[in-house]
């Protein structure tokens, strides 16, 4: 089953996280799938284990900027992205590091993320 945040007829980027204690599986590849199709389609998914999403920019400035919003975003969902950070480049990697791998919660952020 898959584990879920509210009402499924609600977009990814309406629900909010849920802390994730650890102690439950990650989600298989089925329970990932249906997520994937509701982000951006330049979301990969590496290895079963998380997803990343390259965005460009034009400048340094720009991808600083991004990356200070999503932050904001991770902050208030107390859910974290990884980051990295270059010119004109931020590379977003998402995974719940409690349970090593994938959660709704993930996917969650993802679609928050891509609203900005």
């Amino acid at each position: 089953m898959i584990p879920t945040c509210g009402v499924e007829s609600v977009s990814l980027h309406e629900k909010t996280c849920v802390p994730c204690q650890g102690g439950i599986p990650p989600l298989t590849i089925e329970e990932i799938k249906p997520f994937m199709q509701q982000l951006h389609d330049e979301w990969t998914l590496i290895a079963d284990h998380h997803i990343e999403r390259v965005f460009t920019f034009d400048d340094f400035q720009t991808a600083l900027n991004f990356v200070n919003a999503a932050g904001e975003i991770c902050e208030a969902e107390d859910h974290h992205a990884d980051f990295e950070l270059s010119w004109g480049r931020a590379k977003v990697m998402i995974w719940t590091h409690k349970i090593d791998g994938l959660h709704e919660s993930d996917f969650i952020l993802a679609a928050k993320i891509d609203k900005i």
